[in-house]
């Protein structure tokens, strides 16, 4: 890997795919195979960095960030290009790059506009690497914007009948979150003495008590409430958003609906998660005061997250949106873990963003193979495709069982984590919140009901089995749905001490 020294592995991770977009920004539109072709390589390349940074180049043992990199940048606002990983952001990274790897070939059936939709595919994929190994603020916001508009003109050209109204509520509910955002950057920066947009920097000025706005504020109160109350409550709002937590969830589901399979597979795989590694890097450690007091509010949020999800999932008889509202569910775990504050509760809590990107990434794979073959999604006009398409029938029933909970697959030890360690501190919350376990499982198991199971309709006598390429971009996933539910140290071991770091952080002093 001696080709790596002069730039560092993490910039190439990043800019590899924005590499690419360059590379099929200059071939001609006609030529369809080559730029898949272009697709394909970058972004296996940069999932191949990663694992490789991930096995021979990061200490697990160590709660440290790692790799990291600082060049100038805006140096007179003490702007930097700053990036570096720990154990809460390198398996997000990696899983980010895996999931755009295998949305490659299930993007092969697109054949409108093909240039256009990998050049902002990749400008995609590098605005969300960049966001989790960014250790500047400014940086960390200026890729977070980067994302916002590939996936708005992704869903708003390549999407479903209603594609232009999902795209503009993505993006203006992202919108909101991101000025929300940058209100809060700037009075951190103001704030701070000196001036920085350093994460860890702001991180340890706020464990110290030095981040209460009484270099902004008289007293540091505004509107009868404390600094770190407002910096708390527009930092959460903006990560809320994309997570997305109650009552900012209505986003979601018009977006999945309407997005092509890889790029609901990207929303829901990944995207998601940013909003839940932006309240571990920024929002908790930048306001532990105010995380401590808003504990029980948050743990509230995240159980209506797991019920209210789980009950309109199964009034849902759009698959994907079924499947969409599922999602809204499984972020409650991550949300409560995250409340509860405890090692069992936030270790649970980082499992479920990884365990859910690889399941719910699968699903919406499991409704894309379906709807290009019947062209609708209504649950209630299929039954009995097992009998025509077992092989597809298997790998949708581990997705589906892997979403559900079931023990042995990866889905259950993320769960029993974020509710065993939730349960010492919210005990109540947590018996309310197996409601939606229960309800969950009944969805699921509904569904395979009336999709695989009973009498084959002649009219899908004659549907093709999964194919090849649809294969590729499932089987990776279902190797994971199983190995971390056997397995769960392959990530544990590596999160927990910079799990344990972020835990000394939000620690009442």
């Amino acid at each position: 890997m001696g080709w790596l020294s002069s730039i560092d592995v993490l910039t190439w991770i990043v800019f590899l795919p924005a590499l690419g977009m360059a590379a099929v920004m200059l071939l001609p539109s006609a030529s369809k195979r080559a730029i898949r072709g272009v697709a394909v390589l970058v972004t296996v390349l940069a999932f191949a960095l990663n694992l490789y940074v991930y096995v021979a180049k990061f200490d697990r043992w160590s709660g440290a960030m790692q790799l990291v990199t600082e060049a100038n940048w805006i140096p007179a606002f003490d702007i930097f290009y700053r990036v570096g990983v720990d154990g809460i952001s390198l398996p997000l990274l990696l899983l980010n790059t895996l999931l755009f790897a295998l949305a490659v070939p299930a993007s092969f059936g697109i054949e409108r506009g093909v240039k256009g939709y990998f050049a902002l595919f990749l400008l995609l994929e590098t605005g969300v690497s960049g966001v989790f190994v960014s250790l500047d603020f400014f940086l960390f916001f200026v890729f977070w914007e980067v994302m916002l508009l590939p996936m708005y003109f992704l869903i708003g050209i390549w999407g479903g009948p209603r594609k232009e109204y999902a795209a503009i509520k993505f993006f203006l509910y992202t919108l909101v979150g991101s000025v929300l955002m940058l209100v809060a950057m700037v009075a951190c920066y103001l704030d701070a003495v000196p001036h920085t947009f350093d994460l860890l920097k702001l991180q340890e000025l706020a464990r110290n008590g030095q981040l209460d706005g009484t270099r902004l504020l008289h007293g540091g109160i505004l509107l009868g409430l404390p600094f770190q109350t407002w910096l708390f409550a527009f930092l959460f709002i903006g990560f809320a958003i994309k997570v997305p937590v109650f009552p900012f969830h209505t986003w979601l589901p018009d977006a999945h609906v309407e997005a092509p399979t890889p790029i609901s597979v990207i929303l829901a795989g990944i995207l998601l998660k940013l909003g839940g590694y932006g309240m571990l890097r920024i929002n908790f450690p930048f306001a532990p005061q105010a995380f401590q007091d808003a504990g029980t509010f948050l743990a509230l949020l995240g159980v209506i997250n797991i019920v209210y999800g789980a009950f309109v999932a199964m009034a849902q008889t759009d698959f994907k949106k079924l499947v969409a509202y599922s999602s809204v569910s499984h972020m409650g775990y991550m949300l409560l873990g995250f409340a509860a504050g405890t090692t069992w509760s936030v270790n649970g809590a980082m499992l479920q963003m990884l365990t859910h990107g690889v399941s719910s990434a699968m699903l919406f794979l499991v409704v894309g193979v379906i709807y290009d073959r019947a062209h609708h999604r209504d649950i209630a006009r299929f039954g009995g495709l097992s009998q025509r398409m077992p092989f597809y029938f298997g790998l949708s029933s581990l997705g589906i069982f892997t979403s559900l909970g079931l023990p042995g697959l990866a889905g259950f030890v993320s769960e029993a984590m974020s509710l065993a360690g939730s349960y010492e501190k919210f005990p109540t919350l947590v018996v309310i919140s197996v409601i939606g376990v229960v309800i969950t499982a009944a969805f699921f198991l509904w569904t395979i009901q009336r999709v695989f199971l009973g009498p084959l309709d002649e009219k899908y006598a004659s549907l093709p089995e999964i194919s090849a390429r649809e294969v590729v971009s499932q089987a990776p996933l279902a190797v994971l749905c199983v190995a971390l539910g056997i397995f769960p140290v392959l990530v544990l071991n590596w999160q927990m001490p910079a799990i344990e770091t972020f835990l000394r952080l939000i620690a009442p002093k």
